[in-house]
Parts: structure tokens; sequence; C-alpha cells
């Protein structure tokens, strides 16, 4: 019947036969008043602890509270993502804030920083104007003004001895404001301070009012200085606008570290401006490229956001496409791949020639130039040594150094000798000894760890499970690492094989509640949990591309965030359960298409979806 009323709606009213007009007013006038009445019939309390939907009449006695307030004064750390890891007070009292009237207001607006916060007061604004329906525009409401002083303003560049803590103040003013003060002693805090604010900016929907907590004291601060994200951005080209959803969602969780895996053997999309022709002849397509002008887009993006982006150039495996015509790579496609590599196509530099490590310092002086990295990742995992073994040059370099080619020994000499030359290629370029990142391999099992990766140099990331002996024998060591363990951490896992049948060769499907419970104390212990840099969930893409990534990494990768920045010593999931659903929601409004992962019923009747409640809906009757 709508659409019949739809339709003569469009016609010409002479078009309307005479017999009709009177019925056709009633219809049109009674779906008018259906459809009008916005009075609400629901409201939400706070009962021992959940927000709990109540019918609404007059004998309530006060105006209706929306569920996003109420989760404000009601919920665990009133509903904030990752939990703060100091005070936590937030009033019950709301004040409404008007739209137009938020300001951000740097103390040392003329610093580095200040400029930085600037940008951020931006981004701050877009999330305010994200949690509200398009449809609807809250009126009146007090200014607010949130000042930031920021201790050293000096510090514009992320490392890994940057102060992240931050505090929060809210309160009202004299003279009928709202003012909150942000103090930090860099940047880097004040931006996180920023997000913390967002969060306890709610529009609630029942009111049709963007609220905020009257009063607020929130101390925080990461338990880890490195909370990362890797995307593989080589075997599917992912574009700017995806990796740039990436950063939104991570500045939004408080991760810090943009590890981008930018080259491999697939494609060389990176315009090395020393060295243009690998992307000439290794890019997908000439569409499929990061430009310098690109590049430097990313960086300033996500530094706004609190994050750093960390290059990573995989060498001596994982090269090919783009390095047909150099004369320094082998077993290039070499066929059948299994005997050669992990995966097609295959590919590794030849470590015998000398043009190798020019090439590799010029690459390198490009991405120092562009990244100003405070780290650098080398990369350094699986080499096939089969691969070496069957290139004749490199067979004959190697005897007349007088090395036993028949020994694994041998082969782990070859390959320190590359690492060992590039490593002062990459130095030379950074102009000081940079700290290096290197994926577990050949070269850090415990008979060659520290001949061939001294610890004062190197950083090892964990990519074996968390039960792997190498993790232990890393730290007592004393090596600082960072966990990417693939049985909590690797997000690609889980789906279709594409080399063989069946499913892929990490399954099953990672749940947010093993990367929730994945802390570096559960894997490292507490005596030595202190050599954990953080952690990093790894998106590899030989099953991804921009269409799928958001669902792949979010919410999932909110979980990590948790897990390093509050990183609860008896990690619960089911008492974060509600809090990591509440920022899913907050992902879906900032445009990130972040997977579901419960009906949205549990959303809104949070006491009836937990294991053991009285409703329990995972033990209904089908």
């Amino acid at each position: 019947m709508n659409r019949i009323v739809l339709k003569y709606l469009r016609l010409p009213l002479y078009f309307i036969p005479t017999a009709l007009l009177l019925p056709l007013y009633f219809l049109i006038r009674n779906y008018a008043e259906t459809f009008s009445d916005t009075s609400p019939v629901w409201y939400w309390q706070c009962v021992e602890g959940t927000c709990q939907k109540q019918p609404y009449n007059s004998s309530v006695g006060h105006a209706p509270v929306g569920l996003s307030t109420c989760r404000l004064s009601c919920s665990d750390a009133a509903g904030l993502w990752p939990k703060p890891t100091g005070e936590v007070a937030v009033s019950s009292i709301f004040e409404k804030v008007n739209l137009n009237s938020v300001d951000v207001v740097p103390k040392q607006s003329d610093s580095p920083a200040g400029e930085l916060v600037k940008e951020a007061g931006k981004v701050f604004k877009e999330h305010i104007q994200a949690t509200i329906p398009r449809s609807l525009t809250p009126k009146g409401g007090k200014s607010l003004i949130v000042n930031v002083d920021i201790k050293d303003p000096a510090v514009n560049r992320l490392t890994l001895e940057t102060d992240e803590s931050y505090t929060l103040k809210v309160s009202l003013t004299n003279d009928g404001r709202i003012s909150a003060l942000i103090s930090a002693p860099t940047f880097f805090g004040a931006r996180h301070g920023l997000q913390t604010l967002n969060q306890l900016i709610v529009f609630d929907d029942l009111k049709g009012e963007l609220l905020i907590p009257s009063d607020v004291l929130i101390t925080d601060k990461p338990a880890y200085p490195y909370r990362g994200i890797l995307l593989d951005t080589s075997r599917n080209y992912i574009t700017v606008e995806a990796i740039k959803r990436t950063l939104t969602a991570m500045g939004a969780s408080k991760l810090n570290t943009f590890h981008w895996h930018i080259t491999d053997s697939h494609s060389f999309p990176y315009v090395s401006k020393s060295r243009p022709e690998l992307t000439k002849y290794g890019a997908y397509s000439p569409s499929k490229v990061y430009t310098d002008k690109d590049i430097r887009d990313v960086i300033k993006y996500a530094t706004v956001r609190g994050i750093r982006v960390l290059p990573e150039f995989d060498a001596p495996a994982h090269v090919g496409e783009g390095w047909q015509n150099t004369g320094l790579v082998t077993c290039l496609n070499w066929q059948p791949w299994s005997s050669y590599c992990v995966e097609p196509p295959c590919g590794q530099l030849d470590p015998t020639k000398d043009e190798v490590y020019n090439v590799l310092e010029d690459i390198y002086g490009d991405m120092i130039e562009q990244f100003q990295p405070d780290i650098f990742h080398m990369g350094g995992d699986e080499v096939n040594f089969d691969c070496w073994k069957n290139t004749p040059n490199i067979v004959e370099w190697m005897l007349k150094k007088g090395m036993n080619v028949t020994t694994e020994k041998d082969w782990i000499q070859l390959w320190t000798h590359f690492q060992s030359n590039a490593l002062e290629r990459l130095y030379k370029k950074a102009g000081r000894e940079i700290p290096v990142i290197m994926w577990t391999s050949h070269l850090t099992h415990a008979e060659y760890l520290t001949t061939s990766l001294p610890k004062d140099r190197y950083i090892i990331q964990i990519w074996t499970t968390g039960r792997d002996p190498q993790v232990g024998n890393l730290l007592e060591n004393g090596y600082k690492v960072i966990l990417s363990n693939y049985d909590a951490l690797y997000f690609d896992c889980g789906f279709a094989g594409w080399v063989k049948d069946g499913n892929n060769w990490c399954s099953p499907y990672i749940g947010w509640q093993k990367v929730y419970s994945n802390t570096p104390e559960q894997i490292a212990g507490p005596t030595k949990k202190q050599q954990v840099l953080g952690e990093e969930a790894a998106l590899w893409t030989e099953q991804a591309d921009s269409a799928s990534v958001d669902t792949r990494l979010w919410p999932r990768g909110a979980a990590l965030a948790e897990a390093v920045w509050t990183a609860p010593a008896n990690p619960s999931w089911e008492a974060a359960e509600q809090r990591f659903l509440v920022h899913r929601e907050r992902l879906l409004e900032l445009g990130i298409n972040a997977d579901a992962i419960e009906p949205e019923w549990c959303l809104q009747h949070e006491e009836n979806c937990r294991i053991g409640s009285k409703f329990n809906i995972h033990n209904r009757l089908h």
C-alpha cells in the first residue's frame, strides 16, 4: 500500500480519479501520523552494572535516557577502549554540547607539537560529527573548549622512548562553558587524550542531543611502547584510501605503528627515487604504485593520529618482480616453486654480487629520507638454501672462499655475509646505528643467534607460535622482541587454501577473544615481559585486497590494542566484551567496515548474552 501511495504522490492531481481523493487523503494522513510519532517507548537504566532496556511512559518520572548515555555512567571504565591504565572518574550528570561551538586550543600554538594539535583538533571534531545521524542536527548546548598543554612541544616524531601518557580533566566553568584540559609530556600523549575525550562525547538518540559527562578525571598511559598493525601491499595492491581507513581505525584504538610491508616477490609498487626501474618492471600496473607524494600523504595522515609509519624492505628473500633485468636475483619464478620458496613466485638476492649492496643502499636512502624512521625493518625471513645451492656462481664464489657448501653452517655464513653488508649500507644512509627489526628465521636459532644478529643491533619480531622455544631463547639471551605469533596475530588465517585445496596454512580463523588473551605477559612471563616492546597483528594479503582489508583487520585489531595498551594481568574477554561491541560501533561510525561479531540484540541486551546468564542465547533451542 505504501508503494501505491508514493506512486500516486508523483502524479499530477488531475490524473487521480475523484472518487479516490478522499480515501487517499486519509491514507496519507494516517501514514504520516504513524511514522511522525517519535515518542520513545523504551529507555535504558543502569541495573547491576549493565544498561538494561525498560518500557518508557510518563510514570517513569524523568526524561528517557539513551543507551550511549547510560553506558558512560554504568559500564566498566565508562565504556572506553582501550581501558585506561590509571584513574577513571566519570560523572553521571551530563551536559549538552553545542556542536557548532567546539574548539581545540594548543597552549604551545607556534611549536611543532602545536601545529599537530591543530590538525588533531580537526580530526577530533570530525569524530564528534560522525556520531550524529545525518538526518539529525542537535540544537543548542554549551560551548566546549579543549585546552591542550604539552610539556615538550618540540617533539613531533614518535620513538620507542616517547612518553605517551596523558591526563584528562573535564569540568564546568563559571561562565557556563564546558572545559576540558588535556595535559601530556608530548603531542602523542595529548592525541590519545583527545581520542579518549571523543569516546566520552556521545549522541543520545532518545534526547536528540550531544552529551558529555560534567566532570571527568582520567590518567592513562600505555603498558607497551610498540602497538602495531602490519599491512602487506605487495601480494595484492592496497589503495591509499584503504590504508587511510586502516590508520583511522588505528588512531581510534590507540595503536601507534603502521608496519608497511611495501614490497615482496609478487610486485614492487614502491617508487624508489633512485631506482624507479624496479617499479616500472615490478608494479602490477602504472596505477598500482606508491609515489613520493602518496607516501608523504600517508605519513602526515598517520602522524596526526599518533602513528609512526615503519617501512620494511624485506631481503634477501621475498624479492622477484621488478628485479628481472638486474642480474642480481636468482631462482626468479623457478618451478616447481615448492622446491625454492614458500609460495610463488620465488626469488632471492645473490649475496655474492657487490652491486646488490649498491642497489640496497639507494633504496635504504630513499626510504630513510621519506619516512625518517626511528627504527627500520629489514625483513630477513624464509631464505631457502636450495635456491642458492642451485645457483652455480654462488657455489663457485663460496668454494673460492673456502666454504664447505654441504653444511647448513656455511649457508648461514653466506646469509650473515649478506646481512652484515646490508646493515652497513643502512647505517651509512641513516648516518647512525638505527635500531633494526628482523623476523625470526634460521639466523635466530640458538646456535647462530648471537653471532649473526647481535642483541645491541637487532630487535627480533616473532612470527612463529607463542610456544616456540625460540621465544625463550631470545629472552634468555637479553634480546628485545615484538610479538606477532601467528597462532594469535596473523589475521589472514582461516580462509581457503590458494596454492592447495582446503584451508590456508595457518587455519583456523583467529577470533578476537584469542587476540585479546595474547598479552606479552602470558607469553614472556612476569620476569621477562619488560623485554617485550609490544605486539603487532599482521595481514598478509594473498587473499585480501582493498575491498576486504577492513573486515580482516577490524575489529580484531582493536582487541590487540587493549592487550598492549592496558595489558590486563588476567585478561578476561568476557568482562571486556560489551566495551568491545561498543568500540566496533565507533569504528562503523568512522567509515570502517568492521566485521560483525554478535547480533545487535546483544549490544542492547548485555545482561542476557553473557555466558551463564539466565537467558544465555548460546543455550537456546534451534
